[in-house]
Order: structure tokens, then C-alpha cells, then sequence
């Protein structure tokens, strides 16, 4: 059946005016996969003839943020661009297995590409605001899905949004400037609202703050914090110490397999596999 996506855009959880974006799901979803928001099940990634993940099974939360770490080039980024169908656009790209979004698979039936990514919003590692005025960037998503049916509608989305990003009090005089005239740290929350502003259900990040200084960093890891209470959140990290500060949920990576997941606490302070541990402890990487 069709479901209705949850515009979550305001306290009451109530938005006037604004039409629905729709998604086809199945009727009768499982109980036991209630709290799961997305499940990966044998997932099998190539780029060409070259495998980069193999047969990965990952159940994530949701309103938890969960953490993908390991070394660079062991499949954190290619295992999070399928989540959102990214992958879809590298040319000789493919995939095997299943990933479940509420129940439903998003690589079988009718699932359009397009909806997808406005439920599982992506945020990049550089960030990347359209050249146009902070107002339009974040307004974008909504006029193209046709969420806002008035521009009382849109200017209310757009505030919410940037509150919610945690910037709206730095650009609420600065809403016709050029999005690419903010500082970094700016211009990363401004992506972030902009993610937001389609009320997603999912937010993937890509070392969101890799490119930012500390004190930018800071602001991303307290709006990540503050954000995992309305979405499910799941974050690629270099930084260890990061995921140890920002995550609920760890999953590490090596050569394209998962080798463990579980709880933060546990898999940084009692990992169970060797390799863990020997990646935690510094030994390679």
C-alpha cells in the first residue's frame, strides 16, 4: 500500500498546505523489524570486475547513529551509497543482496530512485551548496517534490529547516547570499538542512566533518547529536575518536567485509574479533 512520508517539520509534528511525498511499501510489514530502520542482508558490491564488499549483513537502528569505521578504501563509503541508491550512477556499478527500508526492499519492485533519496537524505564529505541564495538551497527540495503547496508553506519549511540544522539564527538576515558565501562550517549545516528540508527519515553522512576545523567540528558533532532524537543517522568516520563521541552503534569494516558490529562501548572497549582490536589499538590502519 501507499504510505505517507512523515513530515516531521515542527514541534506538533503538523505542517499547513504541504502535499505528501509517497513511496510504495507492503502492506502487513513483520513487528520484529519495527525498530530497524534499514537492513542489509548478503550485500555483494562491484565496480567493474572489482569486488568491494562482500556478502555484508547490517541491521541499523533508527534514531540512533550508527558509526562505519575502518581504513580507508575497506568499503564504509560504497556500503553507505547503498543505502540511498547512489551507487546507481557509477557506470559499470553492482549489487547483490538486499537492503530493507522499512521492510521493503529498495532495489526490487517500484521504488523510485528519486522519492528514496528524499526519505535517506545523503550529506558528503566536502561540503556542497548549490551556487544559489541560502533561501533557494534550502527550499530546493520541497519545490521540485511538490511538498510546499504555498510560499507561507516554503518559508516555513526553510526556517524550521535551518533551525533544526542549528543556523538559522546565523542566516535569517543572509537568506538571499549565496549559499557558498558562508564559512565552512556553515556551508556543511546549510547541506544539512537542506537534507532535512524533505523530511527524511534517514540521514547518511559521509565524514561529514573531515573538511572542517575543530570548532566547525564541534557544531556538526553536537547538531548530529542533537538530530539522532527525529532520524536515524548513520555516519562515516576516519576519526575514531569521533565515532567514539557521536555514535550508539559501531560497525568496522576491513577489505569490503564487515568484521563486527554492536554497541559503541563494546566494540572500542571489548572488541570481539582480532582485528578490531588491532585496528582500535593502532596497529594498522
Amino acid at each position: 500500500m501507499l504510505t505517507d512520508l512523515n513530515l516531521d517539520l515542527s514541534a506538533s509534528g503538523k505542517l499547513s498546505n504541504v502535499a505528501p511525498l509517497l513511496i510504495d511499501r507492503p502492506a502487513g510489514r513483520a513487528e520484529a523489524i519495527a525498530e530497524i530502520k534499514i537492513s542489509a542482508r548478503g550485500v555483494n558490491m562491484w565496480y567493474g570486475s572489482k569486488q568491494a564488499l562482500f556478502d555484508v549483513d547490517l541491521e541499523i537502528p533508527d534514531r540512533t547513529v550508527t558509526a562505519l569505521i575502518g581504513p580507508s578504501g575497506c568499503g564504509k563509503s560504497t556500503f553507505l551509497r547503498t543505502m540511498n541508491r547512489m551507487n546507481d550512477a557509477i557506470l559499470g556499478a553492482r549489487m547483490e543482496g538486499d537492503i530493507l527500508f522499512d521492510g521493503t526492499d529498495i532495489y526490487k519492485g517500484n521504488v523510485d530512485p528519486v522519492q528514496l533519496r528524499a526519505q535517506v537524505g545523503m550529506v558528503f564529505q566536502k561540503p556542497n551548496p548549490f551556487p544559489k541564495s541560502v533561501y533557494d538551497n534550502v527550499a530546493y527540495g520541497p519545490r521540485i517534490h511538490g511538498i510546499a503547496l504555498s510560499k507561507e508553506a516554503l518559508d516555513e519549511i526553510v526556517e524550521i529547516s535551518l533551525q533544526k540544522a542549528g543556523l538559522w539564527d546565523e542566516v535569517k538576515d543572509r537568506l538571499q547570499d549565496s549559499g557558498t558565501s558562508l564559512s565552512g562550517g556553515q556551508q556543511q549545516r546549510l547541506v544539512i538542512a537542506r537534507a532535512i528540508a524533505v523530511s527524511p527519515e534517514v540521514i547518511l553522512m559521509d565524514e561529514p566533518a573531515s573538511a572542517l576545523d575543530p570548532i566547525a567540528t564541534g557544531r556538526i558533532e553536537e547538531l548530529i547529536h542533537e538530530l539522532r532524537e527525529n532520524y536515524c543517522i548513520v555516519i562515516v568516520t576516519h576519526s575514531m575518536q569521533q565515532a567514539a563521541r557521536v555514535s550508539q552503534r559501531t560497525a568496522f569494516f576491513h577489505m569490503g567485509t564487515l568484521i563486527e558490529a554492536g554497541d559503541t562501548a563494546d566494540v572500542f572497549s571489548n572488541p570481539l574479533q582480532q582485528k578490531t582490536q588491532d585496528y582500535i589499538s593502532g596497529r594498522f590502519g
